[in-house]
């Protein structure tokens, strides 16, 4: 049986190899120069039939057809040979085979044996040992390796889905290209974008247009940049950002590592806090997910909405920590020369805090504000909001309210502790608690000055209008006196402690220039004793002992 299908075999081809130098002319055949391996063979087929349709001369070849053309295969239910030409056309069943690493089937293809080119139609598919690419139809280039598809296409790895209106592969680089709505599946994520890259090898996503990643720790967004499928590392480039359920963090250049947790930020840098609308900008960031803490650095500048005014707030470096337990607070934290300005309220200290989850903030180290006319000075001042306006505040020790009135006159009281009062955003009333001093200016039509009172008590209270200082009251009998203008001296004008600090007053454009930071202090180092000085004072001890 065996010598039987050897001999059919034999006689099948040299039969085809006659049929085929009679029908094409010697001028067509090929030089006896060219090499075996760059033609289209026929391998192998159950039979063929020579025809002629629209004047071209083909062979018909039908069953269990093979043809190889170098390291390509190429099998079909039927092919037609076009003898003119390196052109097949095959049917049913067909499959491509490149060098036992690619193969392609599908219900018909084109192959151009002079370009080396085919195109493949009718449910195609695929594969190499990393990828599977399913789509209707498929152009497939053997000299670059590179499949091309316009009619959708869907790429399955061990790792991936992957979707996409058009697309290419490169079967040497491994490298996928995606245009339109193209879509990636995972476990552990979502992307979509218009335009991508993916390498099958690396599973390294590279973005070229508007992507979006929605993942189980966050979202990411980027136009431009790189996402490991696998580290679940990215690295972004201009309009970035990543979004969690706290922030959402973006830059020009981003770095997230999805596994850590942790994310940094450069250039055209905002932090934005979701849950209260409060946004920090700078030009570095950092953040630590699962701390829930972010810092921003390089002139940085907080917003929010108090009052129905924008608040801004600067500072050397600003760090926002998110509550992760149920008894824990939300907080901001502000360090080295902090500024604050709003159209009516401007502030500046050297650190800030402020707890957003009970809406109190605290102003450290030489605090001072502004409101309007007024000055207020003290060791520590606490703001407590409601509802994002100013309800209360407190001055702890060394308190001293100035209010600057019509007439360039310092109204100035001071005391142990004050607390002020505010309405709709405006100081109301404040009370002095313990070793409370007063000078009011009095003043016939806010241009006329009649007298200054000055009083000595120890509990006050001062009533504002306008924010300006109307009235004083005093609680306990004061010990008061009213000295008349021709009798006042400059020493009496002032309290002990008053200073004017208006030159010291932000602006907005203080607010949101480029700072220098503060550098960090140096210890001193300790001084090294000689050793005459330790010499010495051995001598003093044996001295003493001897005694």
């Amino acid at each position: 049986m065996n010598i039987t299908k050897l001999l059919y075999s034999l006689v099948f081809t040299l039969f085809s190899l006659t049929v085929l130098a009679q029908q094409r002319p010697a001028a067509q055949q090929r030089p006896q120069t060219q090499q075996q391996s760059d033609k289209v063979e026929l391998q192998g087929a159950d039979s063929l039939e020579g025809v002629t349709i629209n004047g071209q001369r083909i062979t018909k070849l039908l069953g269990n057809v093979v043809f190889k053309q170098k390291e390509t295969f190429l099998y079909a239910d039927s092919v037609y040979q076009y003898r003119d030409s390196d052109m097949l056309e095959a049917f049913g069943n067909v499959r491509f085979n490149q060098a036992d690493t690619v193969t392609m089937t599908g219900s018909r293809a084109t192959y151009d044996g002079a370009k080396r080119t085919a195109r493949m139609s009718g449910g195609v598919t695929m594969q190499d040992p990393r990828m599977t690419l399913t789509t209707p139809s498929l152009d497939y280039d053997f000299e670059t390796r590179t499949a091309t598809y316009t009619e959708g296409g869907t790429i399955v790895d061990p790792e991936n889905r992957l979707e996409s209106r058009r697309g290419s592969y490169d079967t040497k680089s491994k490298m996928f290209t995606f245009q339109q709505n193209v879509k990636v599946n995972s476990a552990d994520y979502t992307i979509t974008a218009q335009n991508m890259r993916y390498n099958t090898l690396s599973k390294i996503v590279y973005f070229q247009g508007p992507t979006y990643i929605k993942g189980q720790q966050g979202d990411l967004y980027a136009e431009t940049g790189t996402y490991n499928t696998i580290t679940k590392v990215s690295r972004f480039g201009r309009n970035a950002y990543i979004q969690t359920p706290e922030y959402r963090l973006g830059g020009d250049d981003l770095f997230y590592d999805e596994g850590r947790g942790y994310g940094t930020a450069k250039t055209n840098v905002s932090l934005k806090s979701l849950k209260d609308d409060v946004t920090i900008r700078g030009q570095v960031g950092r953040y630590w997910r699962d701390q829930g803490v972010a810092k921003v650095s390089g002139s940085p500048v907080m917003e929010t909405i108090m009052d129905g005014d924008t608040l801004y707030l600067s500072a050397d470096s600003l760090i926002s920590r998110e509550a992760k337990t149920p008894d824990a607070k939300s907080m901001l934290f502000a360090f080295n020369n902090v500024k604050i300005f709003k159209k009516d309220l401007q502030g500046k200290c050297d650190s800030l805090s402020y707890n957003r989850t009970d809406s109190v903030m605290y102003m450290n180290v030489k605090p001072i504000l502004w409101s309007e006319e007024s000055q207020l000075v003290s060791d520590t001042i606490r703001i407590h909001l409601r509802n994002k306006t100013i309800d209360k505040m407190y001055m702890f020790s060394n308190a001293f309210i100035t209010s600057e009135d019509s007439l360039r006159n310092y109204n100035q009281v001071k005391g142990r502790d004050m607390t002020a009062y505010f309405q709709q955003g405006d100081i109301r009333r404040v009370d002095v608690n313990g070793n409370g001093e007063s000078l009011y200016f009095a003043l016939e039509g806010d241009t006329t000055l009649t007298g200054m009172n000055k009083a000595i008590c120890s509990n006050m209270v001062l009533k504002f209008a306008e924010n300006k200082l109307k009235t004083i009251s005093f609680l306990v009998k004061p010990d008061a006196s009213f000295i008349p203008p021709h009798e006042l001296k400059e020493s009496d004008k002032q309290l002990e402690g008053f200073t004017w600090l208006a030159d010291q007053r932000p602006a907005k454009k203080d607010i949101l220039a480029t700072r220098t930071p503060i550098a960090p202090r140096v210890q001193p180092k300790k001084a090294t004793k000689t050793k005459s000085t330790k010499d010495s004072g051995k001598s003093k001890r044996q001295a003493k002992s001897k005694k």
